[in-house]
């Protein structure tokens, strides 16, 4: 039913022209997105699947060397990875995906598949097809992480609704203390904020560069926002937003001035946020995922919760061969 080619240069746009009509893809799945990566940081293995001659899948990939064995992972320049598929995919083109994969990794001589798979909310079209299948392939979990979703309502006063007293009450005080927030291209001042407070509180680094982010930026400038909050004409916090698909916005960076944090100014970012993505005919925001290793942050998940979240699976799966 399928052939499966390796990526080439040359098919990137036919690639990326699949993943903006098919059912579950993703800024993070765009070459255009895995390129900014620069060459040789990582051994690229994507994969074409092909339907009688035509395109029908794809999968970004790469070659990782795990306990001295070759693995093909999903990419690890995107957040998500996993098949990219049609909305109209039936139960036995899931099977014969998954099949497919296995035989082209077991010939290649890898020992096993590793896989990131997107929040079932990511599709436009709801199905576990796929789930099904890499299951009924004897995948297994390796790793079960919670995100935060939200549901964004048609109106802003509508989705306020669902924020808990405490963050409505926040949400004024920010107003009443004067903070005010906007869209801002001033990626430095916020990469300051970021950078300290991730070493402040967790001693680790963000995990694109300023340039990188900066580089992204200028490559999808619809796909990526940066909302700012200002207190007196100085930036005290701000979040970074990947516009996932036409219904789906990921916030990717959090962060504020540990100086400034009486004023809640996160509160209002979000509140501002989610008027705009309301505006925009976005449906689901994502806070990103409050686990790590599947160890909860219960103070950041309750902080998620607070604005009307609930938490949803974002799941890697692992094949040994």
């Amino acid at each position: 039913m399928f052939t499966v080619y390796q990526y080439r240069p040359v098919d990137e746009s036919e690639w990326d022209h699949f993943v903006t009509r098919s059912n579950n893809g993703t800024i993070f799945h765009l070459r255009s997105f895995l390129n900014y990566h620069p060459q040789g940081r990582f051994n690229d293995h994507s994969l074409i699947i092909k339907k009688k001659g035509k395109l029908f899948s794809i999968f970004p990939a790469a070659v990782k060397e795990i306990n001295s064995k070759p693995y093909l992972i999903s990419h690890p320049g995107a957040t998500v990875g996993s098949f990219v598929i049609p909305e109209n995919l039936s139960i036995v083109e899931s099977m014969e995906l998954v099949k497919c994969l296995v035989a082209y990794t077991e010939g290649k001589g890898f020992s096993g598949i590793r896989i990131t798979l997107p929040p079932n909310l990511y599709q436009r079209r709801l199905s576990n097809y796929m789930d099904f299948a890499f299951f009924k392939y004897d995948f297994q979990y390796l790793k079960r992480d919670i995100t935060s979703i939200l549901f964004l309502e048609s109106t802003l006063k509508a989705t306020v609704n669902k924020f808990r007293s405490s963050h409505k009450r926040a949400v004024n005080k920010a107003i009443d203390s004067g903070v005010h927030v906007e869209q801002s291209n001033d990626l430095s001042s916020f990469y300051s904020i970021l950078e300290k407070n991730l070493k402040i509180r967790h001693g680790v680094s963000p995990t694109h560069s300023l340039i990188e982010l900066e580089h992204i930026q200028k490559i999808f400038p619809n796909r990526f926002n940066l909302f700012a909050a200002f207190l007196d004409g100085k930036m005290i916090a701000g979040v970074v937003n990947f516009i996932v698909n036409d219904h789906a916005i990921l916030a990717f960076y959090i962060s504020h001035d540990e100086a400034f944090s009486k004023y809640r100014a996160v509160n209002l970012l979000f509140y501002t946020i989610f008027d705009w993505a309301i505006d925009n005919n976005y449906n689901i925001y994502d806070f990103g995922t409050f686990t790590v290793n599947e160890e909860p942050n219960m103070g950041l998940g309750r902080f998620k919760e607070n604005f009307g979240a609930s938490g949803i699976f974002r799941d890697t799966i692992e094949l040994c061969l």
